[in-house]
């Protein structure tokens, strides 16, 4: 028996509305298995959800892409118009009291006052990206590799910017090739072994300077070759004699080219680095074999040569114009060969060598002033490079004249 029946009031009707029973969902739906809890400290949060929730369209899954997935799981025609759309959580845009809150599901509304969903505009577009500015007048750089750049050298740079590679060594070298000379001069007076010595520290500064002046430092290897050549060529001329000179520089010359080959054919470097190794220990080698000329040559000839280079040195280091430079070199080269010359008793002949050997001096000038030169390329090629230059003149003019 109900209450009802038991207090003496009319049956109940099962089908009738009774406003204190509250309708339950029976199945698995959205509304049964998500109720969130709501505080009551966030009342004024809540209020504020359901307000915007009737001005607002649900536009979740546009925004992030996840429209047809929306639809899928939660169709509109299994729930009455009356129920709107909650927004959701986005940081940065939660209504007071609303921060870090669950949002409820709003309770229904009359049919009758519920507009009509707005339209959702679609984002908009991204703004085209600028044009790039067109880039300055200068060189052009290539993207970074991974691999890496070749490492823009100093002669490149400097013509890049419309400067001179060539720079002359200055006062200093200039001044060590004249005291060089002076030495070379005054061995050869003394006689052969008074030469050797100052002849073999031309050759060491000859052997490193032109490495150095190619870019390969350190080359050990290479340095020490062409510089053992230089002293064995040293030894047989001391063996055989100033009248096998030439065939004692040249066989040297030829054996150390074939040293040269092995050497470069037992590296592991890349074929074009060999190849460079390999030009650069022939050339190093001939010129440091070639040197050996001045302990060949006549004395007299030795005399007035390393004089002649010496004079020319000085005047091509002075501050003057280019052209002048040379003409003032050349006569100081002249001059000095016919000083030295009458002090040996060579006459006005040595005017002829003095300038020969001077022409010579300026071309190893010229050479060791070439591509952008480091210090290190002054004080040895520098130095070294107009003497060994001048070897084969004082040999041929000093047996032709003297």
């Amino acid at each position: 028996m109900s209450n009802d029946q038991r207090y003496g009031g009319p049956p109940h009707d099962p089908n009738a509305y009774d406003p204190s029973v509250t309708q339950t969902w029976e199945g698995q739906t959205w509304d049964t298995t998500y109720q969130p809890a709501v505080r009551p400290e966030d009342a004024y949060g809540h209020a504020a959800a359901q307000q915007q929730a009737q001005q607002q369209p649900y536009a979740y899954g546009q925004e992030y892409g996840q429209e047809a997935y929306a639809q899928q799981a939660y169709p509109q025609e299994a729930y009455p118009q009356a129920y709107a759309q909650p927004e959701p959580y986005a940081p940065g845009h939660e209504q007071p009291g609303q921060r870090y809150a669950p949002q409820p599901y709003p309770q229904p509304m009359p049919e009758a006052h519920t507009p009509a969903p707005a339209p959702v505009s679609a984002p908009p577009a991204p703004a085209p990206a600028p044009a790039p500015a067109p880039a300055a007048e200068g060189p052009a750089y290539s993207s970074p590799t991974t691999s890496g750049n070749t490492r823009v050298t100093d002669a490149q740079r400097a013509r890049a910017e419309g400067r001179s590679p060539i720079i002359e060594p200055g006062m200093q070298p200039a001044a060590l090739t004249a005291l060089l000379g002076l030495l070379l001069a005054g061995g050869a007076a003394l006689g052969t072994y008074g030469l050797l010595l100052p002849l073999v520290a031309l050759q060491g500064l000859t052997a490193a300077g032109w490495f150095r002046l190619n870019g390969m430092w350190p080359a050990r290897q290479g340095i020490a070759l062409a510089f053992l050549g230089g002293l064995v060529a040293d030894a047989a001329l001391l063996a055989t004699g100033r009248e096998h000179a030439a065939p004692a520089i040249l066989g040297t010359l030829g054996v150390w080219v074939l040293l040269s080959l092995v050497l470069q054919l037992r590296s592991h470097a890349d074929p074009d680095e060999r190849m460079y190794g390999l030009m650069a220990t022939i050339a190093s080698a001939a010129l440091t074999v070639l040197a050996a000329g001045h302990l060949g040559a006549e004395p007299d000839a030795v005399v007035a040569g390393a004089v002649a280079v010496a004079a020319t040195v000085l005047a091509r280091a002075l501050p003057l114009p280019g052209p002048v430079s040379l003409v003032v070199s050349l006569l100081a080269a002249a001059g000095a060969g016919i000083a030295a010359g009458a002090l040996v008793g060579m006459g006005a002949a040595g005017a002829l060598l003095g300038l020969a050997t001077g022409v010579c001096a300026l071309v190893g000038l010229r050479v060791a002033s070439y591509d952008y030169p480091s210090r290190f390329v002054h004080m040895t090629a520098g130095v070294a490079l107009p003497l060994t230059a001048a070897a084969p003149a004082v040999y041929l003019l000093g047996r032709a004249l003297v």
